[in-house]
């Protein structure tokens, strides 16, 4: 009797568990925001990332976990080039750690402000849709992480300000669930400021 009693108290005890589990989950991703580009349709300055990458850009950025501890900081030279309604971007990224790394960017302009990418560390095509001064880019990149690769999902958005100053805010998520964000200010480059940042 005492065994049936354990055992009932500990399936009990599980299901428990498993229901404050998934309703902390359920707080976590209900939590987060849902943004819809369209709102953004009537704001200025317009934002056309063909347009505004072409040429030399320079970006300063970091990533905070999801506590809010800056994990990295990096800046990123940016060369765009635009033929053939496909916007070519060659990243280089210079970490605080002295590490580097490259990315380049194949965009394709469809119809209606819709975007549709391509990298070497993206998973399949990344989806971009444009609306007023906002661009939105869903991807999902490989990433390694403490010696494994990590397919992970980002929410990737843009927003141009005035003077040509470019806020970008990224979500970082593997199964539903934040785990950082991505923060990047760009410029567009000057002649002598883009010869600076190459020495």
């Amino acid at each position: 009797m005492s065994v049936t009693l354990t055992t009932i108290k500990d399936r009990k005890s599980g299901r428990e568990r498993l229901l404050t589990l998934l309703f902390m989950m359920t707080i976590m991703l209900t939590g987060c925001s849902t943004m819809n580009i369209e709102d953004y349709a009537g704001s200025e300055p317009s934002l056309k990332i063909e347009q505004y990458f072409a040429g030399e850009t320079v970006a300063w950025g970091m990533f905070q976990d999801r506590f809010g501890n800056v994990q990295q900081r990096f800046k990123v030279l940016m060369i765009g080039e635009v033929k053939d309604d496909v916007l070519t971007l060659n990243e280089d990224f210079i970490y605080s750690d002295g590490t580097e790394s490259k990315r380049i960017w194949k965009v394709k302009m469809l119809s209606d402000g819709h975007y549709q990418g391509t990298a070497g560390d993206i998973v399949g095509h990344a989806i971009g849709q444009s609306a007023g001064n906002a661009f939105n880019f869903k991807y999902q990149m490989r990433l390694p992480i403490r010696g494994r690769e990590w397919v992970v999902t980002f929410d990737d958005w843009m927003f141009l300000q005035e003077d040509g100053v470019l806020l970008n805010i990224a979500t970082m998520s593997k199964w539903g669930i934040k785990l950082g964000t991505l923060t990047v200010a760009f410029a567009k480059a000057t002649p002598e400021k883009a010869a600076d940042e190459k020495q």
